[in-house]
């Protein structure tokens, strides 16, 4: 697995090591070991829940985040293809506000890790897109706290034409400096 470091401190891209012949492929999605030397984290990251959400074109979910039991995310698309985002919620960082994206899809097989601490959303490219994430914590809907998609302080260039589609809590969301944020 190749580990490709973010300008943002503790956001990484994963990069499997595929192989592939006539029959299909194979790469390990996950591996624990691994995992934890490339983060290099005092105290190993443990995963509680996985989910699976399937979208379609132009949905666009987020910027979704939980105050007081943050999740880390390892996410990854399994099939189509996603522009993955995280936006640095951490007063005490210097990249605080600052905001990373990837595409990930089924062909290139990249992951991100978005630790606790991050705001976390993506938009579909592909007609439909099937998106899989391990968390550290687990969803606590009464912590959940959502940011504008599209907030002008913040700045997030989505590679997007036209109007997203979004859930109705991700049209009420509010602006990033009225936003909880992180020590």
């Amino acid at each position: 697995m190749n580990i490709v470091r973010t300008p943002i401190a503790g956001l990484l891209i994963l990069e499997p090591r595929v192989f592939g012949d006539e029959r299909g492929f194979f790469f390990e999605s996950y591996n624990e070991r691994r995992f934890q030397d490339a983060l290099d984290a005092p105290e190993p990251v443990r995963f509680v829940q996985d989910n699976h959400s399937r979208s379609a074109k132009n949905v666009l979910r987020g910027l979704h985040y939980q105050v007081r039991r943050p999740q880390g995310k390892l996410v990854r698309v399994v099939d189509g293809e996603v522009f993955d985002v995280a936006v640095d919620l951490r007063r005490s960082s210097p990249t605080f506000g600052k905001w990373f994206g990837a595409v990930l899809s089924a062909e290139n097989k990249l992951q991100m890790w978005v630790p606790a601490g991050f705001a976390h959303g993506f938009l579909v490219m592909s007609e439909t897109a099937d998106f899989l994430y391990k968390t550290t914590d687990y969803y606590a809907p009464e912590h959940e706290r959502c940011i504008a998609w599209n907030d002008p302080e913040i700045g997030i260039e989505w590679p997007l034409a036209g109007a997203p589609v979004l859930s109705a809590k991700d049209s009420q969301a509010g602006p990033f400096a009225d936003a909880e944020v992180y020590a």
